[in-house]
């Protein structure tokens, strides 16, 4: 039986595919995907008590975004910071690092799938969780607004419909 990495890492047309030879060398978005996904598991075991993959939820998942926050490159000016709202302040501040937005964003995207190719199921995805989104979108703010860059919302065209389409076209595990 194939562990359901083979598949998702195949073409996307059909489940037979699974017989396909990856190339030698994995991708850098598979490389990084497989590197957060050993990281965020090797977390979950630091853990006390460690906490078993079947037993992640949201929450876990929101200490690890802020747990990584230590090793962030990004300045975020607090609100008393005479920079707050500035893009390029002229001087330096005590105003802590922390991981930029879209360094997060492109981590859970990355984590959501490698959940679901480890044998996870869709809906009890802990990466896909509206805590999740909430949490993203709030950072996404607050830093804008201390770096006073504003995100401008990508207007919606004709793919409004979207809603739960993704699922039918996952591969499920047993």
């Amino acid at each position: 039986m194939s562990s359901g990495k083979e598949l998702a890492e195949g073409s996307p047309s059909s489940p037979s595919d699974h017989h396909h030879q990856q190339p030698a060398t994995p991708s850098r978005y598979e490389s990084q995907k497989r590197r957060d996904w050993n990281t965020f598991g090797q977390y979950l075991k630091n853990q006390r008590p460690p906490v078993p993959l079947s037993q992640c939820n949201c929450n876990h998942v929101l200490d690890f975004l802020r747990y990584l926050d230590q090793f962030g490159k990004t300045k975020v000016h607090l609100q008393g910071c005479m920079f707050y709202g500035q893009p390029e302040p002229p001087a330096p501040c005590t105003c802590p690092l922390r991981q930029a937005w879209g360094s997060l964003d492109a981590l859970i995207g990355r984590l959501r799938a490698a959940y679901e190719e480890n044998g996870g199921s869709p809906e009890t995805n802990p990466f896909a969780s509206g805590a999740i989104r909430v949490y993203l979108r709030d950072v996404r703010e607050c830093q804008a607004k201390a770096r006073g860059i504003p995100y401008k919302k990508k207007k919606k065209a004709a793919n409004q419909s979207k809603g739960n389409e993704e699922s039918s076209s996952t591969v499920h595990f047993s």
